[in-house]
């Protein structure tokens, strides 16, 4: 008998997906009508559905910046899956590095992800964008 994740469970599966660059894994934790969010001032930013929307957003995610994504607490409120920690790593383009804090909000519904939202210190994120190459 198998039994089924938790809904915690599920996100930390999504996050080692992710840390894996298990695509086939990534798609089979996110419902085919999955919705993601997340600042459009950012050039990854957006509103994105589906797999092919999120596969655009990680393409656009990955051409920007290189990161690293740290869990400080994750626990559920509200009926969602809340995430706190850092987003760490350079920009693509520059080499800049940047470290900043992020809290990701996820629905989860029968054991899959139906909608996410990214939220990040986005000035600060914008700002090390915008910083010159280090020397």
């Amino acid at each position: 008998m198998m039994t089924e994740r938790t809904n915690i469970e599920v996100v930390e599966a999504i996050y080692a997906a992710l840390a894996a660059k298990d695509i086939t894994a990534i798609f089979e934790l996110l419902d085919e009508s999955f919705v993601l969010d997340q600042d459009a001032r950012l050039p990854y930013g957006g509103h994105y559905e589906g797999h092919d929307g999120f596969a655009t957003f990680g393409l656009a995610l990955t051409s920007t910046i290189d990161s690293v994504v740290t869990t400080e607490a994750m626990y559920e409120a509200d009926d969602d899956v809340v995430q706190f920690g850092f987003t760490r790593g350079t920009i693509v383009a520059t080499g800049a590095p940047f470290d900043v804090a992020e809290v990701h909000r996820w629905k989860i519904r029968d054991g899959k992800a139906v909608k996410a939202h990214f939220q990040i210190d986005t000035a600060k994120m914008l700002a090390a964008l915008e910083a010159p190459a280090p020397s």
